[in-house]
């Protein structure tokens, strides 16, 4: 008789590798920003603290290795997700003996590495899923995956908030965490390999270039890329400094703070993102992501509601609790639209291409908006982030033709215009993401280095002063990459144009 190994079914998997997937993001934002904000670091520090997050938006740099290789064990998929999650234990665990006002620096370095094993993590399980569901269960499957992934934000967040409020030393806490990852090291256990009907990539030479060529061969590419980065962001203005408004401007208590934002907030993400996917049963994909667009960005006002009125619970649970529903229904719309737009034999590249992209916000928003609420204060900074929302819903527009084709074959349009100026735009994005691999690369060898690097003399530690030369290399990169957002996203409008005329 053969030999026969349990497997779990797919949903409780996508819950569980969810689960896994969203715990190490809160652990290194908002309830690392509550540890920081109780040690009273300053706010513009929390704020800095937040572009621990860049591993996110670079992520797609090593996601190739991950479609090219494949460990010895477990297959493909599954053995990059055990190898991230062993590594995520070790690291959190590792954080949960450090002390802020003692260990800042060594603090900030590690969270760096949760998140970059986060980064990993979160590549392996979008191509996972990309891979195992079918075009029909995409909706369904990707509310599942963020019912998974904002449950544990609710643990790692709220709860982990009321714990170290009560019961809880914050290095404790950090050290539960870690054990909570082998959830996840269960579930990839028990989960089952994707099927291979398509060969992965025959070297790393194809697993890097053959997903960047077949993604920008694609019809309404660049505007595709915008609409990736604006969608969300008005909810990552809100969400940038959301902890610390709570906690220092409305003067609410930590375990208020868990209770309420935190515990309700993320329970509400959860109903919407599974009243969102039941939904796209009988909604396009385009609509969704057009009403559910809409209704996320409208519900900011409520947070400008919080801040000129005077602190309250009961309007506070209120407010965040509708305004969690309606990003939970825009998170399913926009996960499925990711899954839609990943070439299967080229999933754990593209998908980490195009969630990096998405991720955008959430990492750069921090420190710009720990200035502007410096500066002009919270109720501005919250109108302001519904203006925020109009573009991305303006971008879902010119791109309607693309998604519904796409959806309804299941192929990709591909362009015939301006062949020359979109290789100089992909030539300007790709000298964008070296300057940005570079800062990176600077921002881990300073955390270690704790202020610069001294070689030899003290004239060369002047030159490699790279605390200094990080805002330099930060700034060019940033400019670089939206001068070749501006041209792509330029030559595909002209080019939407002059097919119409045709």
């Amino acid at each position: 008789m053969p030999r026969t190994t349990f497997r779990l079914p797919n949903n409780i998997i996508l819950i569980l590798l969810g689960f896994a997937s969203g715990l190490p993001l809160a652990l290194t934002a908002g309830t690392l920003q509550a540890w920081l904000t109780v040690e009273n670091v300053d706010i513009r520090t929390i704020g800095f603290f937040s572009l621990v997050g860049q591993a996110y938006v670079l992520k797609f740099l090593w996601s190739p290795m991950m479609d090219r290789y494949t460990p010895s064990f477990l297959g493909r998929r599954r053995g990059w997700l055990l190898t991230t999650q062993i590594l995520l234990i070790i690291s959190i665990a590792t954080m949960g003996f450090m002390n802020p006002s003692q260990h800042l620096w060594w603090l900030a370095s590690l969270a760096v590495i949760v998140a970059f094993c986060s980064a990993s993590q979160d590549i392996v399980f979008d191509a996972y899923k990309t891979d195992l569901l079918s075009a029909e269960e995409r909706g369904l499957g990707a509310a599942t995956s963020v019912m998974g992934y904002r449950i544990s934000m609710l643990v790692s967040g709220g709860l982990s908030l009321w714990l170290a409020d009560k019961f809880l030393t914050w290095q404790q806490l950090y050290l539960l965490m870690a054990g909570l990852m082998l959830i996840g090291v269960i579930a990839t256990l028990l989960a089952k390999e994707p099927t291979e009907n398509i060969a992965p990539p025959a070297s790393l030479k194809d697993a890097i270039y053959e997903p960047l060529a077949e993604f920008f061969s694609r019809n309404n590419a660049w505007l595709i890329l915008l609409l990736l980065v604006f969608y969300k962001m008005g909810d990552a203005f809100v969400m940038a400094l959301n902890t610390n408004f709570l906690l220092n401007a409305l003067g609410f208590s930590l375990s208020e703070v868990g209770t309420v934002n935190k515990t309700v907030g993320m329970a509400a993400t959860i109903v919407g993102a599974l009243l969102g996917g039941y939904l796209m049963k009988n909604m396009s994909l385009f609509k969704a992501l057009f009403v559910f667009g809409v209704l996320q960005g409208v519900s900011n006002i409520g947070y400008w509601f919080l801040a000129v009125t005077p602190p309250n619970i009961i309007s506070m649970g209120s407010i965040i609790f509708l305004e969690n529903i309606f990003s939970g229904m825009g998170t399913a719309a926009f996960v499925a639209l990711l899954m839609t737009l990943c070439n299967k034999s080229l999933s754990a590249t593209q998908f980490a291409l195009l969630s990096a992209l998405s991720a955008v916000g959430r990492v750069y928003i921090g420190p710009i908006a720990s200035i502007f609420v410096s500066t002009y204060g919270w109720p501005l900074f919250y109108l302001i982030s519904i203006g925020v929302a109009v573009p991305g819903i303006l971008l879902l527009l010119a791109c309607r033709t693309s998604l519904v084709y796409t959806q309804t074959t299941g192929l990709f349009q591909r362009r015939e215009q301006y062949p020359s100026g979109y290789k100089i735009a992909v030539y300007t994005l790709l000298t964008a993401v070296s300057f940005l691999a570079i800062w990176l690369l600077t921002l881990l060898v300073c955390s270690f280095s704790g202020v610069k690097i001294y070689l030899f003399t003290t004239q060369i530690s002047f030159w490699l002063n790279l605390p200094y030369y990080q805002n330099i290399i930060f700034n060019i990169g940033v400019s670089i990459g939206a001068l070749s957002l501006i041209i792509g996203g330029s030559l595909d409008f002209l080019a939407v144009r002059k097919i119409a005329k045709q």
